[in-house]
């Protein structure tokens, strides 16, 4: 709908002529001379225009929607503004009756089929649908005070707006300033989605507010563990309490995807209830050695004084050489590194990486190839591997400890097993087989055949330089 206030000199200077003829209104504009206080305009049959309305301004194809936004928002202001002593108590409470008018009025004069559809007088091209919503929002942003339970046509217009910004950054804004309820499933489908920046982040405060946690554990207990994984990153960028209970539960349950119980020790602390939450299961032993390095990382970078001295006491820093203390691992993937050193650190006699494992032909086949490890492992998970190379054990290559009848011990990974003989591959690539009728026991160890605290024989620079260079290693593009 595109209207033009003729008293308005602006529009009259602005060249823009009437391509149709002005719709009819209820009510006709008087002059301020004849109605300096605003409040009586004539209708058509002698009736007066609602106290407290501005005449509304005739509609054109020519001019702006938003001279409506305009007209509205002067005559809500005008309508609680005007206590003189003509017309006192009386005219503000009429006023009040009418506010939701006003304010519907310029809602669906927006949105009604004057509006969209029309074709630019100017341009001559015909408005699109993101310019129509465009214009709704804007207009929308000007009515977010009002009760929506109270005008009927407004809340339709409203819902019909919602609907057509659903699973973008503006429905959250929109459900948000309108207080809309039961919107609880798009909202946390939009938290998945932006869960590292503020519109996730307020979507599922949300959800939190419109009490519909049961969604969000619904989803966390789930078996789409990416889902579940952004869920666990949005709670913690919202960091109230409330996340303490929903993810905490998460992070001894060995059944749970070991990704998603990372990321909810992360979000964990960024909130003092949860800092301390994870300090009390590792004072007690109950924290997961899976997840430990994270949460040393992060619990000795939190910002409450007494929690990050427990703990430094309780989860320690790993150490590099001279017993030098490693940053966590989000500050060292931020550092660069020398590729061509790191090579060199891969080969070293007193690092091993290459005692135990193949880059192409080179090294030893003992544990996995890394060939290829700069494109299944991100540099955050290359470091986590090093520096605590049992909480991520890959599949085939879980170490076991073998006694046999007399008296003597193995140990390596599986290379091969038949009904009657296990192949035993130790570290330098060695296999071993062993009837099964030599061995009274067999046992996966907990613990990686890759030795722990790798990072001791290096700088921190040298870890530095190591990581750039396996980061390069990567499948070669087709």
């Amino acid at each position: 709908m595109i209207f033009e206030n003729p008293d308005d000199e602006s529009q009259r200077d602005s060249g823009l002529k009437p391509k149709v003829a002005r719709h009819e209104l209820p009510w006709e504009h008087t002059s301020q001379a004849n109605n300096p206080n605003g409040v009586v305009a004539r209708r058509k049959n002698g009736d007066a225009t609602p106290v407290g309305l501005k005449s509304l301004p005739s509609v054109t194809q020519g001019s702006s929607c938003l001279a409506t936004l305009s007209w509205a928002t002067q005559s809500l202001s005008d309508c609680g503004n005007r206590r003189d002593s003509r017309i006192g108590a009386r005219f503000s409470s009429k006023c009040n009756i009418r506010k939701a008018f006003v304010l519907a009025a310029a809602l669906l004069a927006v949105w009604s089929s004057l509006c969209v559809g029309r074709v630019h007088a100017a341009e001559g091209e015909t408005v699109g649908q993101a310019a129509r919503t465009a214009i709704a929002i804007e207009a929308l942003s000007r009515l977010k005070s009002v009760d929506l339970e109270a005008n009927a046509a407004l809340k339709a217009a409203v819902l019909k707006v919602v609907e057509q910004v659903r699973g973008k950054p503006q429905f959250v804004e929109l459900v948000r300033d309108f207080k809309i309820k039961g919107q609880g499933a798009a909202l946390l489908e939009i938290a998945i989605k932006h869960a590292d920046n503020a519109t996730g982040v307020e979507a599922l405060r949300l959800v939190l507010e419109n009490q519909e946690s049961e969604l969000i554990k619904n989803s966390l207990a789930g078996t789409n563990a990416g889902a579940a994984t952004k869920i666990a990153e949005a709670l913690g960028n919202v960091g109230e309490n409330q996340i303490v209970p929903l993810l905490a539960p998460l992070v001894n349950d060995p059944a749970r995807d070991v990704t998603l119980r990372k990321q909810a020790v992360r979000a964990l602390t960024k909130n003092q209830e949860g800092a301390a939450a994870l300090l009390k299961l590792a004072k007690e032993d109950k924290l997961p050695a899976d997840v430990k390095l994270v949460a040393s990382a992060e619990l000795n970078g939190v910002r409450w004084p007494n929690l990050k001295a427990e703990a430094a006491q309780l989860l320690p820093l790993p150490q590099s050489q001279n017993a030098e203390a490693l940053p966590p691992v989000s500050e060292l993937v931020k550092r660069n590194g020398d590729p061509i050193r790191g090579a060199e650190i891969f080969r070293r006699e007193t690092v091993g990486c290459s005692k135990c494992h193949q880059v192409g032909t080179d090294g030893i086949n003992f544990g996995p190839a890394l060939s290829e490890i700069g494109t299944k492992l991100a540099r955050e998970a290359i470091y986590e591997s090093i520096l605590d190379p049992s909480a991520g054990i890959s599949f085939g290559f879980e170490a076991f400890q073998l006694e046999l009848k007399n008296g003597d011990e193995a140990y390596g990974l599986i290379a091969s097993e038949t009904a009657d003989e296990l192949a035993l591959k130790a570290q330098g690539g060695i296999i071993t087989r062993y009837k099964k009728s030599d061995i009274t026991k067999k046992e996966q160890q907990k613990l990686s055949a890759m030795p722990a605290g790798l990072q001791q024989t290096m700088t921190t620079q040298e870890l530095v330089d190591l990581v750039e260079y396996l980061a390069t290693l990567k499948k070669a593009e087709p």
